[in-house]
């Protein structure tokens, strides 16, 4: 069962794994009961396709793991308490927590359509402030993290391994990290690399007393104890798109290990980015395609395939073809569904080399050519056909 990652993404499948941190095809062994961490949503818009691309892939990971014999834990948090959060319900003039709940169930009820597993859990940060405060304590004790300015910092040149997920060097680190939240200006800091795990409120935000004074968490900390609390020290498979690797994924790795002294993460698995227009999908520049726009007009499992056709690790771009292209094909797969067990384990096969949807969806499009029953075959890829 091998999964693949080149160095900016991800997972393979067939007892081996080319891993992110280790850019490297490794041995994916899990045991019996696989346990598995997926960076959730920030609730503060609609689900877009890009999001819903990361989700769906770990959730046909995860069927090919049952299939297979496992069981598995799969929590996906949701982040409740962050920056992008609050400038919205600041913006709209409403309750922080209100609009969460609200978006977040809008992020459900689209999973759902989607056909996509339950997870185990799906914490949300505001449920883990004393879990929060007692790893940063733990972080503190251990000699990796520092007070300052009414803050407190993890201290990355205590951790000497920091980089070794991303492998990208201190001026590239510094780019994204300003590119993506993080304030390296920030004169409280020993060292521009150094993140918040505390630090006081706005006036308008949540605050909680420590300590260290009342505040709120940072980004990365909040899946860390989320983790801990729920997996333990240790985790098979941790994943998310791959604009997480930095600087979430390196931070949240580094405050990990140094408060627990244990491997964090056995396997980083990294999903590609989608563009449209020219340019990655994003909420900043507007260029979003939303799953439940699309639900109103296209079959939810035509969705499904519009983004398995793509390999999870490759990066694609949107365009106006994608949803009747899937939409003919599911008719397609309509027509033939029966049962193939040959087929069956070709699809198996392309799952367990790279989890290649793409090679699986193509072996179905074939069989359903010849007439072949496709149905055990595309509900692997949760696909259930009428």
């Amino acid at each position: 069962f091998i999964a693949y990652i080149n160095n900016e993404n991800c997972v393979v499948i067939n007892r081996k794994q080319n891993d992110t941190a280790r850019r490297a095809i490794v041995a994916f062994e899990p045991n019996d009961h696989v346990l598995m961490y997926t960076c959730g949503i920030t609730p503060y818009d609609a689900t877009h396709l890009g999001h819903a691309a990361t989700f769906i892939a770990y959730d046909v990971l995860q069927r090919r793991l049952i299939d297979k014999g496992h069981t598995v834990r799969c929590i996906r948090n949701v982040t409740d308490v962050d920056d992008p959060l609050f400038a919205k319900a600041r913006e709209l003039g409403i309750h922080y927590l209100d609009l969460a709940a609200g978006e977040e169930a809008r992020f459900e009820r689209d999973m759902e359509a989607l056909n996509a597993l339950p997870v185990a859990a799906t914490p949300r940060a505001s449920s883990a402030i004393p879990d929060i405060r007692g790893f940063i304590g733990m972080v503190l004790d251990r000699g990796f993290a520092y007070e300052s300015g009414g803050s407190v910092y993890f201290d990355v040149s205590k951790f000497g391994s920091f980089g070794s997920l991303s492998h990208y060097s201190d001026d590239e680190m510094l780019v994204l990290a300003k590119e993506r939240g993080g304030n390296i200006d920030d004169p409280n800091k020993r060292s521009p690399l150094d993140f918040v795990l505390w630090h006081p409120s706005a006036s308008d935000e949540p605050s909680w007393d420590t300590m260290w004074g009342a505040g709120r968490p940072g980004w990365h900390i909040e899946c860390s104890a989320l983790a801990l609390r729920e997996l333990g020290t240790t985790i098979d498979l941790h994943g998310g798109g791959a604009d997480l690797i930095f600087p979430h994924h390196e931070c949240e790795r580094a405050q990990s290990e140094a408060a627990t002294g244990e491997p964090f993460v056995k396997h980083w698995m990294h999903t590609a980015l989608i563009h449209k227009d020219g340019e990655k999908m994003s909420k900043s520049l507007g260029n979003l395609v939303f799953v439940d726009q699309l639900r109103e007009t296209w079959d939810p499992r035509a969705i499904r395939l519009a983004i398995i056709e793509h390999h999870y690790r490759t990066e694609w771009e949107w365009d106006d073809e994608l949803m009747p292209r899937n939409a003919a094909r599911l008719d397609s797969w309509n027509e033939r569904a029966g049962s193939n067990p040959d087929l069956l384990d070709g699809v198996r096969t392309h799952l367990d080399d790279d989890l290649d949807t793409p090679g699986a969806i193509a072996a179905i499009d074939d069989a359903a050519r010849r007439g072949a029953g496709v149905a055990e075959a595309a509900a692997l890829l949760g696909v259930d056909l009428d």
